[in-house]
Parts: structure tokens; C-alpha cells; sequence
């Protein structure tokens, strides 16, 4: 009887201590994401470049909004009726994948 007792006993031990929750461990990933800081300018400063490379490869469009960073670089605001569209171009006129 002691034999029973004692291997019952060892049993519900090691049924115990598989029972209890594991520890997870975590890990918190940070994303940034940086954004050009653009300032809006006046649509007569944008270089003739610009305007062209938005007629051209937008036609029928027109010209809402320009902003320009740092970079040289521009961001176009234009629109077609009821259609808004954002390109991004250089100083030269070569538009920038965004």
C-alpha cells in the first residue's frame, strides 16, 4: 500500500510541474520611420523642370500645392476633377519613388 501511496504521489508531482506556465519572454520592436520635413512654397519658386515633369507626365492636371525639403527635393500636390494625386520629384525634374 505504501508502494501505491508513494507512486501516486510522485505521479502528481510530476504532473504539477508540468502544468506550470512557462515564462515568454517579449520583445518589443520600435519602428521610426522618418519623414522629410517639406515646406510649402509658392508655385512661381518651382523650378521650370518641375512644372514640366508634372504636365507632361500628368496631363490635364493642375498644379494645387508644392513643398520642398531640405534636399532640393519636391513633393507635388495635383489634382485632376475630383482625382488628388502626390508626386515627388528633384530639382531636376526626375520623379522620386516614395
Amino acid at each position: 500500500m505504501k508502494k501505491l501511496i508513494l507512486s501516486a504521489a510522485v505521479i502528481l508531482g510530476g504532473l504539477s510541474v508540468q502544468a506550470a506556465i512557462p515564462h515568454v519572454k517579449n520583445s518589443n520592436v520600435n519602428s521610426f520611420f522618418f519623414q522629410d520635413e517639406y515646406t510649402e512654397v509658392a508655385s512661381d519658386a518651382v523650378p521650370a523642370a518641375v512644372k514640366s515633369t508634372a504636365e507632361k507626365s500628368f496631363p490635364n492636371t493642375k498644379l494645387e500645392k508644392v513643398y520642398k525639403n531640405a534636399k532640393n527635393e519636391y513633393k507635388l500636390e495635383i489634382s485632376n476633377g475630383d482625382k488628388k494625386y502626390t508626386i515627388f520629384t528633384d530639382a531636376s525634374g526626375n520623379v522620386i519613388k516614395k
